[in-house]
C-alpha cells in the first residue's frame, strides 16, 4: 500500500523513467526497473493477479484485492510508463533524428553503470553466477546482431510482437524497442501507432503486452525466488551484452535485395540491416560532447542509487 502523495509520486517517476526506456531501441525497462529499486516488487505484484485476486474482486472485496496485488503501486508504475511513451515518442523521435550519437552516448553511460549496481546486488559471485553472467552477455550481442525480419499490419502478428516486446521490456539488459526492430515493427508500434493514436494497430499490441506480462511474471517471480544470484548474473551479463547495441559510434548497413537494390519501407525510408561500430579518431566538438554525455549517464544513475539508499 502506498502511504501518502509523495511515495506515490516517486514510483510515478520511476515507472516515467521506465517507460522511457522502453521507447529507445537498446534501453530496457527492466535495467531501469532493477536499478530504481522496483523490479522484484513489479514482478511479485504482477504475478499476483490471479484467479484469487480476480475472486476477490469478482465478491467486491476490493480490499482484499488491491492489497493481495498491490493496486496501487502498480498503477503508479504503469500510470508513468504509459504518460512517458505517449509522451516522449515524438520528442525522442527528433532527438534520434538530429541528435543521434549524443542520445546514444548518454544511454551508453546510463547502462554502462546499471551493469555495476545491478551487479552489485549479487550476494555471491560464484562460478555458477560468472558462467551466467557470460551467457547473458553473449546471448545479448548474438541478438543484437541479427537482421530485422519484414513488419506487418496482421493483427497475430501485432499480438506476438506485444508478447515478444513486454517480456523483453520487464527482462533487464534486452529491450523491448529492439525486440520490436528485429520484428520488423518498431516504427509502425512505436512511432506512428503512438503518433497517429491508430487504436487497430494499439489495441492487439497491448493485448499481447497484458498476456506476455501476466504470463511471463510468474516464471520471473519463481526464478528470482530460488535462484536469485544466478538470476542476477544473466541479468547483468543481459545488461553488459547490451552496451554492443548502444555504442554510439556506428554506421547504418541498409538492406538491399539479390540484385543490390535498397528495400525501402512503406514511407520511402531505407531498411537497416545492422551497424558497422568504430572508435572516432578525432576528439571532436560533437565527439567530446559525447564523451560528457556518457559521464553524465554515469551520474544518472549513481544518483538514483544514492537516492534510493537514503530513503532506505
Amino acid at each position: 500500500m502506498i502511504s501518502n502523495i509523495r511515495e506515490y509520486f516517486i514510483l510515478t517517476m520511476k515507472g516515467f523513467a521506465m517507460g522511457a526506456a522502453n521507447v529507445i531501441p537498446g534501453v530496457s525497462g527492466g535495467t531501469i526497473a532493477l536499478v530504481t529499486g522496483v523490479f522484484e516488487k513489479l514482478i511479485h505484484s504482477v504475478r499476483s493477479i490471479d484467479h484469487i485476486a480476480l475472486g476477490f474482486l469478482l465478491r467486491g472485496k476490493f480490499r482484499s484485492f488491491s492489497s493481495r496485488i498491490n493496486l496501487y503501486f502498480l498503477i503508479a508504475i504503469f500510470s508513468g510508463a504509459v504518460l512517458s511513451v505517449f509522451t516522449l515518442a515524438r520528442l525522442l523521435g527528433f532527438l534520434f533524428d538530429n541528435f543521434t550519437v549524443l542520445v546514444w552516448a548518454y544511454f551508453f553511460g546510463l547502462i554502462l553503470a546499471s551493469v555495476y549496481f545491478v551487479g552489485k546486488r549479487t550476494e555471491r559471485w560464484s562460478f555458477k553466477v560468472f558462467a551466467l553472467f557470460a551467457a547473458g552477455a553473449v546471448i545479448a550481442v548474438w541478438i543484437s546482431s541479427m537482421s530485422p525480419a519484414e513488419g506487418s499490419e496482421n493483427t497475430l502478428y501485432l499480438l506476438l510482437c506485444g508478447v515478444v516486446a513486454v517480456c523483453s521490456m520487464i527482462l533487464p539488459g534486452l529491450s523491448g524497442s529492439f525486440i520490436l526492430i528485429l520484428m520488423g515493427n518498431y516504427e509502425l508500434v512505436a512511432i506512428e501507432a503512438i503518433n497517429e493514436l491508430r487504436v487497430d494497430i494499439l489495441l492487439p499490441v497491448f493485448a499481447g503486452i497484458i498476456a506476455g506480462l501476466l504470463a511471463f511474471s510468474h516464471f520471473l517471480s519463481w526464478i528470482f525466488k530460488n535462484f536469485r544470484d544466478q538470476t542476477l548474473g544473466a541479468l547483468t551479463g543481459f545488461i553488459a551484452g547490451s552496451l554492443y547495441i548502444l555504442w554510439p559510434w556506428k554506421n547504418p548497413v541498409y538492406k538491399t535485395d539479390e540484385i543490390g537494390n535498397l528495400i525501402v519501407r512503406t514511407d520511402g525510408s531505407p531498411v537497416i540491416e545492422n551497424y558497422t561500430r568504430f572508435i572516432p579518431e578525432s576528439l571532436t566538438p560533437e565527439v567530446l560532447i559525447a564523451l560528457f554525455l556518457m559521464v553524465a549517464g554515469l551520474l544518472s544513475i549513481w544518483v538514483i542509487e544514492k537516492f534510493a539508499e537514503n530513503r532506505q
